[in-house]
């Protein structure tokens, strides 16, 4: 009899990953607008430029692997000149990331996936590098809005 492994529900990590969306959306709003766009400590990209990263990876990357399209990582053209663009962008790819994730089915998430043609392993791997990664660089936010004097969101409000 063939049975998977399972830790955690699909709908429970897409509840855990859409929480954490959640905080680095609450993130981004706790910004001044100018410091978003210039801010950085240490040689560190500014808010913006970490926020362009998360934008590259969470939606686009979910749809690429459901369709299992092995294109390399690239960063939106679309020009974002605002935080409220940045906020705005931030929903549209909540609403993405629902919509792919609906057609995973629980057999993907141990296939193996060639993540933007370099990264090749099993698509729960890859999602859980989503997740890291966006709380790596909210981590950077924290430290940014701490230097700047403001109390950012608690990290366990997700």
């Amino acid at each position: 009899m063939n049975t998977i492994a399972q830790v955690i529900s699909p709908e429970d990590l897409l509840k855990h990953w859409q929480g954490h969306r959640n905080l680095t959306r609450r993130v981004i709003e706790a910004f001044p607008e100018k410091e978003f766009f210039e801010f950085s400590i240490g040689g560190m990209r500014p808010f913006s430029a970490l926020t362009s990263e998360l934008l590259a990876i969470g939606g686009p990357a979910l749809k690429a692997t459901v369709e299992r399209e092995e294109k390399p990582y690239q960063e939106s053209s679309e020009k974002l000149e605002s935080k409220s663009d940045y906020l705005k962008k931030w929903d549209e790819e909540t609403g993405e990331i629902n919509e792919y994730w609906s057609k995973l089915k629980i057999e993907d998430f141990s296939e193996t996936f060639n993540l933007f043609g370099q990264y090749n392993s099993p698509i729960v791997e890859n999602i859980l590098y989503f997740i890291d990664n966006e709380i790596h660089h909210r981590g950077q936010g924290y430290v940014y809005l701490r230097a700047l004097g403001i109390e950012p969101p608690y990290f366990w409000e997700r």
